[in-house]
């Protein structure tokens, strides 16, 4: 574990989805204001190019750019010249984020020591298990089921390759297992930023337009991480629904952009990326 004083800010975004033009222009623009940190929660974008891209040029930007893994990193796209699946994908990402200098879920954590701090930033790659299902689904057959009738279903069971596990349940089962053992790693002592590309609980999913979705954004594995690792803030993506609220305590920050579509509904530039600990400045919100 690693520790840098610093006097800037400890900022993060997620869900950039850079192969969308305006959105590369925002990345494009994005800029530290000091000596800032940045947090990128996952789905930079598809194509193994793109990650490279967006990454390459953040982190010569910002001091230091920490990644997790998005669901879109990991798809297999038809038309990406990388064909590379699963695991292999993933290891292939991290190889890449190395050569950059940024930090991976198979680093070890840094601390930030700036406003907010001391914290451990613990970027983490939690798959997830169908276990959000469908309020009645017994299984999770049924709860696929159930998607699938009501017209919803995750390009993931396409584009997404377990591989060499053999399903996206036993990946996510070890993965959970693999990173439970390094945060409990970490000093009692220190407070954790957690930053996951999905949800560490199930309550930011209740406020999704389609519920059914939610067999696609978690695991209940997560579910008491926040509060015995000593979070003080989570950090996630994936919803595109960016926003504060509380859980247990606990402060859930999402800090997705979004696909143009989403982010122009709203006046004016998107206001990204968010400022992280930023104390009694926001206000809290529950769902």
């Amino acid at each position: 574990m690693s520790t840098e004083k610093r006097h800037g800010s400890l900022l993060a975004v997620s869900d950039l989805h850079v192969r969308h033009a305006e959105n590369r222009a925002l990345v494009e623009g994005l800029r530290p204001r000091h000596d800032d940190w940045l947090i990128v929660a996952g789905d930079v974008g598809e194509f193994v190019s793109d990650v490279e891209w967006a990454l390459g040029l953040l982190s010569e930007r910002f001091a230091r750019v920490v990644w997790a893994p998005g669901n879109h990193e990991l798809w297999t796209p038809p038309d990406d010249p990388v064909r590379l699946r699963g695991v292999r994908r993933y290891e292939h990402l991290v190889g890449i984020c190395r050569e950059l200098g940024v930090l991976t879920p198979e680093d070890p954590f840094a601390v930030w020591e700036g406003e907010g701090g001391p914290v451990a930033v613990a970027p983490l790659f939690v798959l997830y298990d169908y276990s959000f299902r469908v309020p009645g689904a017994r299984t999770v057959r049924e709860s696929l089921h159930l998607a699938e009738e009501a017209g919803i279903v995750c390009t993931d069971e396409f584009l997404l390759h377990p591989d060499p596990y053999p399903s996206r349940e036993a990946w996510c089962a070890a993965r959970v297992a693999h990173t439970e053992a390094r945060l409990a790693e970490v000093p009692d002592e220190l407070p954790t930023v957690l930053v996951n590309h999905f949800p560490l609980v199930r309550e930011p999913t209740r406020v999704l337009r389609h519920p059914e979705f939610a067999q696609w954004c978690g695991t209940t594995a997560t579910a008491d991480w926040p509060r015995r690792f000593r979070a003080a803030e989570v950090v996630y993506g994936h919803l595109h629904i960016p926003r504060l609220t509380h859980h247990d305590g606990v402060p859930h920050r999402e800090v997705s952009l979004g696909y143009p579509r989403e982010w122009r509904r709203c006046p004016g530039v998107p206001h990204v990326p968010v400022r992280i600990l930023a104390g009694a400045g926001t206000p809290p919100a529950t769902a």
